[in-house]
């Protein structure tokens, strides 16, 4: 099992991705958002800036909103930075939403993000492919143009999160990677079996794509510390009380608890996991990335 860690603070992106290296994680994930109601990255940014200070981990957007963007726009960066980490760089994408100022601010209207993101799929795609292309859509018009310098063979690896139908009939055409987000392991089950069943509906294998775990966790050997910390930050970003919830959708608790919840996951069909971390400040940060580092990893490992 691959597992991964976010980072989130332009102030110290270079210093958490070469220690997210440093421990041995797989990856490191960054989101984005344009404007939010707190301190947000911009995903491309970050992941150039630890592309450049690391060697081996790879790097994930997890996610870009691909709406506030032109389509060959994100294909550009996305090959840019898979060309500053030889390879390492992994293109996730979504529709947003959640906060509809940021597509006011960018000139976008909000009830077209579901067919921005369908047509932009589609745009980076065949841009991936090093081929010239020929494109006239709803919003992206490509008059026979191709990338230069082009991303690696076929492209960076597509995420996709999502649980709708609609969502998991777009991870099963365009995806390598489905990501879930707030899922209890039987919906994940549930969630990857119309994933694939989408993929061979559009002539891909269904093993075309595999699932990533996207998950809120706080981790220590005190487990009751773990719990109401990882609580009171998810519902101070929700603005509202995460403890009803807590149980089925966070990872929470000592090493064992978390590695046990983690193999049922597995189990139901996920191949990696991105830890959110939930912690109050770096101190926090710095106390549950250790203990995944030391305590929960090692444990993965020898299960596999």
């Amino acid at each position: 099992m691959r597992l991964g860690i976010t980072i989130d603070n332009p102030a110290t992106v270079v210093e958490d991705a070469q220690q997210a290296e440093k421990l041995g994680f797989d990856f490191v994930g960054c989101g984005e958002h344009l404007f939010f109601h707190g301190p947000t990255p911009n995903a491309f940014a970050m992941l150039a800036a630890a592309a450049g200070a690391t060697s081996r981990i790879r790097l994930v957007s997890s996610i870009a909103l691909l709406p506030l963007y032109p389509a060959p726009l994100v294909a550009k960066l996305a090959a840019v930075i898979d060309t500053i980490s030889h390879g390492r760089f992994e293109l996730g994408v979504g529709a947003g939403g959640e906060y509809p100022p940021e597509f006011v601010a960018a000139g976008i209207d909000p009830a077209t993000r579901f067919r921005r993101t369908d047509e932009g799929l589609e745009v980076i795609r065949r841009l991936f492919s090093g081929e010239t292309v020929t494109f006239d859509g709803e919003f992206t018009t490509v008059p026979g143009l191709a990338l230069d310098p082009p991303p690696q063979a076929g492209g960076p690896p597509i995420w996709l999160g999502g649980r709708k139908p609609a969502a998991l009939r777009r991870a099963g055409r365009y995806a390598d990677v489905w990501i879930p987000y707030m899922i209890d392991p039987a919906q994940l089950g549930r969630g990857l079996e119309g994933v694939r069943a989408a993929a061979t509906a559009n002539g891909r294998a269904a093993s075309a794509v595999s699932a990533t775990l996207f998950v809120w966790t706080c981790v220590d050997e005190d487990a009751q510390w773990a719990r109401d910390t990882g609580i009171s930050v998810v519902s101070a970003v929700y603005k509202q009380d995460f403890s009803a919830l807590a149980d089925r959708y966070l990872l929470l608790g000592d090493p064992a608890s978390v590695s046990a919840r983690i193999s049922e996951f597995a189990s139901a069909g996920a191949e990696s996991v991105l830890f959110q971390i939930a912690g109050r400040d770096r101190a926090d940060r710095a106390r549950i990335i250790e203990t995944i580092a030391g305590s929960v990893i090692p444990v993965l490992t020898a299960r596999t």
